[in-house]
């Protein structure tokens, strides 16, 4: 099979769908691996170790994608990039559909098959090709919101860990999956006195445990939020339906309960956040203030950390890259349950309910499509 890996284009993304390591594994099973030249630039990989990794540098995404039939990528693909795909295409990356309409009609005009890293699932009902990038995020949550916090970033100029006869920081995480146990876990070794809630007791209890007292928990309803975010001076957002736009927890109203210069972190973002004034921003400009509460809402939030998501995202992605170029998608989707989770759009039809849904289109089950 011939795979490509074109140069992301989105605002301040860095990283890149496939490394020198990824081309060899590839490579050595028989397939051609194509490089838009100066795709691993961000992360300190030159086209020269591409190349001495077995792959061909194509001078542009034109080129790329003319002759590939698989594209793996990092980020959805931008409407330039939606433009140039066609019915042969194969598309694995993030595509976060829910909450982007004009992406979802894209794709389905272009008649490509596209697979969503986010909603690849495993035996565990994990979401293998989501987890590395919400550990990351979660962590770089409270990195990113400590900074905000500061008084010259527009916050309320507390110190995350507070100093001794000065009390810590406040923070609240909305959710206690993989982001939010990561973002909890950086805010505990900052010092912070961090609260997380969540729907699920088992959750809870596991939290509570793995925490061992250091952090508190608390089953999640309107009353537990409004009353969590009353005393917060950082709120993080780390609510995920897979595949679906995310659930609204906070409230407009909601924000005149916090104090002015709190800092709201949406994660999640990507599926259109869990904050009801939340808007995608960049790490070019990042935050933005609503009713005097700092918003810090980046899209692509693991690309402010190019190198490490890179590597932690491929070292994930690459089983599944192997076993759609092998077998060919619609064998390796058929052989695969999880793997064909992660199908969304097949040659003009929405192959996930979720987006289905939220986006009123008709729905057509995976493997029924696959054997149309």
């Amino acid at each position: 099979m011939r795979i490509g890996t074109p140069k992301e284009i989105k605002n301040h993304e860095y990283r890149v769908g496939l490394t020198p390591a990824g081309v060899r594994e590839l490579s050595a099973h028989g397939h051609e691996v194509f490089i838009e030249t100066r795709a691993g630039l961000g992360i300190g990989i030159d086209d020269e170790a591409y190349v001495r990794a077995g792959a061909k540098i194509v001078d542009s995404a034109e080129a790329l994608f003319e002759t590939a039939e698989m594209i793996i990528k990092v980020k959805e693909p931008q409407p330039q990039e939606c433009a140039m795909l066609r019915e042969h295409h194969l598309l694995f990356t993030y595509l976060h559909l829910a909450p982007d309409p004009e992406q979802t009609e894209a794709l389905i005009a272009s008649g490509c098959t596209a697979i969503a890293y986010e909603t690849v699932t495993d035996a565990r009902g994990g979401l293998p090709l989501l987890a590395p990038m919400s550990e990351v995020a979660g962590r770089m949550s409270i990195q990113a919101g400590a900074h905000a916090m500061e008084k010259a970033a527009g916050g309320n100029g507390v110190l995350m860990g507070g100093v001794p006869g000065v009390p810590a920081a406040e923070v609240v995480v909305i959710g206690g999956g993989v982001v939010g146990y990561n973002a909890a876990r950086i805010a505990v070794g900052m010092g912070a006195h961090v609260t997380i809630l969540d729907r699920s007791l088992p959750r809870l209890n596991w939290l509570d445990t793995t925490f061992d007292g250091r952090l508190a928990t608390l089953y999640s309803t309107v009353d537990a939020v409004e009353y969590s975010i009353a005393k917060a001076d950082l709120v993080i957002g780390a609510v995920l339906v897979p595949g679906a736009a995310a659930p609204k927890l906070v409230t407009r109203e909601m924000l005149k309960l916090m104090a002015p210069g709190t800092v709201i972190v949406d994660v999640a973002i990507d599926q259109g956040g869990c904050f009801e004034t939340s808007k995608p921003t960049t790490h070019q400009a990042p935050t933005y203030l609503v009713d005097g509460i700092v918003h810090y809402c980046v899209a692509n939030m693991p690309g402010g950390v190019a190198r490490t998501s890179t590597f932690a995202l491929t070292n994930a992605t690459m089983p599944f890259a192997i076993a759609l170029a092998n077998k060919g998608y619609r064998q390796a989707l058929i052989d695969d349950p999880h793997l064909r989770e992660g199908l969304n759009v097949h040659k003009g039809r929405v192959t996930y309910k979720a987006v289905a849904d939220v986006l009123g289109y008709d729905w057509q089950a995976p493997l029924d499509a696959l054997k149309g």
